[in-house]
């Protein structure tokens, strides 16, 4: 990277540069008729200088010059105007060159502001750009936190140096001179005051920021620091909750804190003597120009006018000056915050552009071995992952490597994937070198899958399709303001050395998959998800989520079929008491009090959870039921049954999985609120208290908690009060609740609760598992199959995949390999998280799904059962970084070798 800061932005803003350059020496001339108008107006209308006698006239914006040879040239003779004319003139004069300074700076301002965004781009690009370029050992030095906090928060104030960095120092360096030698024409003595004050606060000044300078980069070093540490106890914090090492973290944070404290302390009191030091000595200067000006007035020797001209100008001197002193400070401390940027980004060995250039041809299948010659890795520390290994493999054949603790075998499936790079040796495709063929033929034809697993944020679709999305393969059509935006974007993209290909365009190589378009990719999507036994998770997860209701058009029309066949099913298989079905008109018991009384789906959080007892409508229903005071009293209930039972058990109880109505943590606190309101009226008792009490009711189902707190005329007035809480339910929250419809879906509701319509009952323990298997039958016979899992495609897994379990991350990422269709796939461990049957099953499933329709990729997998080496045409064997045996599963066993070893 361009080590000068001022330099990168001259090379891509020069054009720019000049250009506002131009226009701040054009909004000089403005800025200097300004200091001279307010001594033509004292001297001339105000204390009637030409205006000696009744009814003089003065000369007004009379336009001429003198040419040599020629003489005067007068284009226009002007006006003649009295002494009050002149004033208002004058004036208007001065307005109007007050709002053309006031435009120079607006159009100055926005100029440079644009073009330092652009360039803050362009830096963030560029970083992003390198990161992605790194190579593979980079990233094993790094923190992911610190990268991305350079990334966001230490280049910002480059974006705001950036269109300062010339035009600030020409803007506020000119106004400073401008202001310096008006001064001078009035008066030598006085400009010799204003110039040697401003040589000072030049010199004095900027010298004493230095150490302003060094701490704001500590500062900056600390402030990384801590965001590294945070990130990494984010990342680890299973694991401090397992070792109890919360405490010891705290401590390190607290430390950290500490330095950044100090170190932030001292900058503010620099900071400050600083700015006393800069502010004295630009109030010294009107002091000694009000003193010797004003003696000179008196002595004759300067006129009023000038004098007031004089402070004028000077009013407007300070501030250049000042903020010309903070340009310098700014452009040390970004300089400094550059060059430290610089240093973290500036990485051998980086990936040549060309290796990931876009290429939008298709790319042909590699017909050349997969080879590793005289191959040599090793770690960070120096250790050696493996020796001088030469191992060959052909197209279209299985190779099985088993490796032990320390054997190398994981080393060599990374760098036949690019994530290891070679110490010595290569690693070759035919006669091409791996690490320097393009990214667009290895990532396209070479799959890798392994047990460290990361999926990006977003639906389990996008992290299943990820290995598709090479390249934007359609142009989308804009119209109208769309368009015009479009444009936009790609006319600043551009300007700030960014990419212009469009987000919104299909990414989806779906030949690449053996699809011809979305409409038949779910098909080949279905056989690998099945063959990974990743299927029923994934239709779970659709069972526990919200369909789309325009995606999932055929589930949402048939979701009365669907009710209808589970009825009949549980009736065939006289199940019909698993099911209590939600009637209009009637209760449910085996839901939830608040369900009952919403008998609806909360669409917003205003009439969901906890805040359902606060809504003031909901309360003015159950107090004009008179059923607040008996929920109230019913939650009063609750607590002291809840903590009598379970205040004595340890927080992780399997008994707390059944109380619904408070968790362990909870249990102290309504502890204490039931003493404070046992025994207290209820009209005593606070708001906030009696929605804490009543909450607890909300979440009762008699047949589960068998406190006996529900009764029939209770159950009565309860759908009394849901039927009133509809009649007159206010505007504002006709949006936050969906009521329940017998013949038609519930869009705020999952899809399990739309095909249940009910509740399951709880005196049968196993009725979720039975009730699962008979939902997936009836979805396979109705054909809605298929249409279930693609609403679980849409679940959101969370940051790093965390909302999926390791297994089923695992799957996913086997999954993701297997559809790109590669001719080597290569797998490293990639399912250790299951157990041994699962792995072999789904190895096997794998092997056979690879070949179906004729496809014959070479696989590489290491084992982590070395039975299952029988499975594949090779194995080979690694010892301490060794190739130590290579041949058929049958071979290997009739020597007494390590592989033999490692079987029993």
């Amino acid at each position: 990277m361009e080590a000068s800061l001022a330099r990168y932005i001259w090379t891509h803003t020069w054009k720019h540069q000049l250009w506002i350059l131009m226009i701040v020496g054009l909004s000089m001339i403005p800025y200097f008729m300004s200091f001279d108008l307010p001594k033509l107006i004292v001297n001339g209308p105000i204390q009637g200088d030409g205006f000696e006698s009744p009814g003089a006239t003065k000369t007004f914006m009379e336009l001429g010059f003198n040419l040599p040879f020629i003489g005067h040239v007068q284009l226009f003779s002007g006006f003649q105007l009295e002494r009050e004319q002149t004033l208002f003139a004058l004036s208007l004069v001065f307005l109007l060159l007050v709002v053309i300074n006031g435009l120079f700076k607006f159009y100055i301002n926005t100029y440079k502001g644009r073009l330092g965004e652009r360039m803050l781009r362009r830096i963030r690009f560029e970083l992003v750009d390198r990161v992605l370029r790194f190579p593979p050992f980079q990233f094993r030095r790094v923190k992911s936190a610190e990268v991305a906090t350079m990334v966001k928060d230490e280049v910002e104030p480059l974006g705001g140096f950036i269109g300062d960095a010339f035009v600030q120092p020409a803007l506020l360096g000119g106004q400073a001179l401008t202001a310096l030698v008006f001064i001078i024409i009035q008066n030598f003595w006085l400009g010799l005051i204003a110039a040697a004050i401003v040589g000072v606060q030049l010199v004095l000044i900027p010298r004493m920021r230095r150490r302003l300078i060094r701490l704001g980069r500590e500062r900056q070093l600390t402030a990384r620091e801590l965001s590294g540490r945070v990130g990494e106890i984010v990342d680890g914090i299973g694991t401090i909750h397992v070792h109890d090492t919360s405490n010891y973290e705290r401590a390190d944070i607290a430390s950290r804190l500490g330095r950044i404290f100090k170190i932030r302390y001292d900058l503010y009191q620099w900071k400050f003597l600083v700015k006393f030091i800069n502010n004295f000595l630009a109030q010294v200067t009107p002091f000694l120009f009000y003193l010797i000006g004003g003696y000179l007035a008196l002595r004759g020797r300067l006129d009023v006018g000038q004098l007031v001209a004089v402070i004028a100008a000077y009013k407007d001197l300070p501030g250049p000056m000042k903020e010309l002193i903070d340009w310098d400070q700014a452009r040390q401390d970004v300089q400094v915050k550059y060059a430290q940027v610089v240093e973290q980004f500036s990485i051998d060995r980086l990936v040549d552009p060309k290796v990931q250039a876009i290429n939008l041809e298709p790319v042909g299948p590699l017909t050349g071995p997969l080879s590793a010659v005289n191959l040599s890795i090793v770690d960070d520390s120096g250790a050696t992952l493996l020796e001088r290994v030469s191992f060959q493999v052909k197209c279209g054949e299985t190779v099985a490597i088993v490796t032990t603790a320390n054997g190398g075998g994981e080393a060599l499936a990374e760098a036949f994937s690019r994530l290891n790079w070679p110490e010595n040796g290569k690693i070759t495709i035919g006669d091409a070198d791996l690490l320097e063929m393009p990214e667009a033929v290895t990532g396209r034809r070479i799959s890798y899958a392994s047990s460290d697993t990361y999926l990006s944020q977003g639906s389990l679709r996008d992290n299943l399709l990820y290995g598709l999305k090479h390249v934007p393969l359609t142009a989308v059509s804009y119209e109208g303001e769309r368009a015009k935006q479009r444009n936009w974007e790609i006319d600043e993209a551009r300007k700030a050395g960014n990419p212009d290909y469009d987000l919104n365009s299909d990414w989806v190589d779906y030949a690449a998959a053996g699809a011809t378009g979305p409409n038949d990719l779910f098909g080949v999507i279905r056989h690998i998800l099945d063959a990974v036994v990743l299927s029923r998770d994934i239709l779970d997860l659709g069972l526990r989520t919200s369909a789309d209701l325009q995606r999932h058009q055929q589930l949402v029309d048939r979701i009365v079929e669907l009710r209808e066949a589970l009825r009949n099913r549980l009736e065939e298989k006289g199940l019909t008491g698993l099911v209590v079905s939600f009637e209009p008109g009637a209760y449910n018991r085996e839901a939830t009090i608040g369900e009952n009384l919403l008998f609806g789906a909360a669409t917003g959080p205003a009439l969901a959870d906890k805040a359902l007892a606060t809504n003031p409508y909901f309360a003015s229903v159950l107090r004009d039921q008179g059923l607040d005071q008996v929920l109230y009293g019913m939650g009063l209930e609750i607590a002291e049954q809840a903590i009598e039972l379970f205040s004595d058990l340890p927080p992780d109880h399997p008994f707390f999985q059944q109380l619904a109505f408070m968790t362990a943590e909870e249990i102290p606190a309504y502890q204490s609120l039931l003493q404070k309101l046992k025994g207290k009226p209820y009209d005593t008792v606070s708001e906030a208290d009696r929605a804490s009490m009543t909450t607890l009711s909300f979440a009762y189902i008699e047949p589960r908690h068998r406190f006996g707190l529900l009764s029939d005329d209770l159950m009565e007035k309860i759908v009394t009060a849901r039927e009133s809480f509809y009649e007159n339910l206010p505007e504002d929250l006709q949006g936050a609740i969906e009521p329940y419809d017998p013949m038609r879906y519930t869009a705020a509701a999952t899809v399990m609760d739309n095909v249940l319509f009910g509740r399951i009952g709880h005196n049968h323990p196993d009725g979720p598992e039975r009730i699962r298997a008979i939902v997936n039958e009836i979805l396979d016979e109705l054909g809605l199959y298929d249409d279930v899992l693609d609403v679980g495609l849409g679940f959101n897994v969370g940051v790093g995949g965390r909302r999926l379990t390791g297994a089923q991350r695992q799957k996913l990422d086997v999954a993701r390999a297997l559809l790109k269709r590669a001719d080597f796939l290569i797998f490293n461990r990639p399912l250790s998280a299951l157990d041994q049957r699962l792995q072999d099953q789904i190895l096997r499933n794998v092997l056979e799904e690879a070949k179906r329709g004729d496809r014959s990729p070479a696989i590489i997998w290491v084992l982590t059962n070395p039975a299952m080496a029988k499975l594949f045409d090779r194995v080979v064997v690694f010892n301490s970084g060794e190739l130590v045996e290579d041949g058929t599963h049958e071979t290997l066993l009739e020597r007494n070798g390590i592989f033999k070893g490692l079987l029993s």
